[in-house]
């Protein structure tokens, strides 16, 4: 299907960000009864198996699929997502779902402040001054130097300079290797690197867990099958807006599931990097 209905990218962008929101509400409560490591390793199990499934059905196979000009890239690239989930699942388990969601949202601001020296990119007077009001946001979330400040708070941001890091990576590999490739190095790297760390940090699992465990997994699956064809069927910069629906919908879940408070800096932090990223994410669209 050809990049034609807009509509219909727009609808499967909403429901993939829901079944990942569904995910994070799923990681956070695995990783409060198991290890991280263990956790994200069984989620790169099954991720694995995806994607040798899906690049196996393309023409030539998994060898044309895994073949790549730049391997050392692409193992760098998967071991920072490798490192993003880890630091991510663990911020859900110390702060929760609203404010870690709050505070990653800035990733696409980091992108942009990244492109410049990293891609040669060139980035806009208005694009610094968005990036600018996003990190007031960040801030006024983090509300450094009052009596409830956490340095916790700092390890969600470490989540989104390491995805940030990760997509800029992806867009460099994307000089060299087709997406395919950089999908199928994504999961197998991350699977025998997170199957190396997990190991060490087995622990039992109940048969109750083991169901949610699958769900978790399968949850993965799902968002990431849902997410690709959502960028078959609607150009990338018509959809990514509308994928800051994960964060209400994550904080749905903090709220109802794990009785998460929202506190009012929280909210207004939010609002002002969400408005700030869809500023960037138009003046990208209009310069394109």
């Amino acid at each position: 299907m050809t990049k034609q209905n807009e509509r219909f990218g727009i609808l499967l962008m909403i429901i993939t960000t829901v079944v990942f929101a569904s995910q994070d509400g799923l990681s956070k409560y695995l990783a409060t009864e198991y290890n991280v490591y263990m956790v994200v390793m069984i989620r790169y199990w099954f991720f694995a198996a995806f994607v040798i499934s899906i690049s196996s059905q393309k023409s030539g196979g998994i060898r044309r699929v895994a073949k790549t000009k730049s391997p050392l890239l692409q193992i760098l690239r998967s071991l920072v997502l490798v490192a993003e989930m880890c630091v991510t699942i663990l911020a859900f388990t110390l702060l929760g779902l609203a404010e870690t969601h709050a505070i990653f949202a800035s990733y696409p601001l980091i992108i942009a402040m990244l492109s410049g020296p990293i891609l040669r990119e060139y980035v806009g007077w208005r694009r610094w001054l968005a990036i600018f009001f996003g990190f007031i946001g960040i801030l006024i979330i983090l509300n450094p130097g009052s009596d409830i400040f956490s340095p916790y708070a700092l390890v969600p941001l470490g989540g989104a300079i390491l995805f940030a890091l990760y997509g800029l990576l992806t867009r460099y590999a994307g000089q060299y290797d087709n997406s395919s490739t950089s999908f199928f190095w994504t999961g197998v790297i991350g699977c025998i690197a997170m199957t190396v760390i997990g190991f060490n940090f087995w622990d039992p699992v109940s048969k109750a867990d083991w169901s949610i465990m699958l769900l978790l997994s399968a949850s993965g699956v799902l968002g990431h099958y849902l997410l690709i064809k959502c960028y078959e069927v609607a150009e990338a910069s018509a959809v990514q807006p509308f994928a800051y629906l994960q964060l209400i919908w994550a904080s749905i879940i903090g709220v109802i599931i794990f009785g998460e408070q929202i506190t009012t800096n929280v909210v207004i932090g939010a609002c002002i990097i969400v408005a700030a990223g869809l500023f960037t994410l138009w003046r990208e669209r209009k310069i394109s």
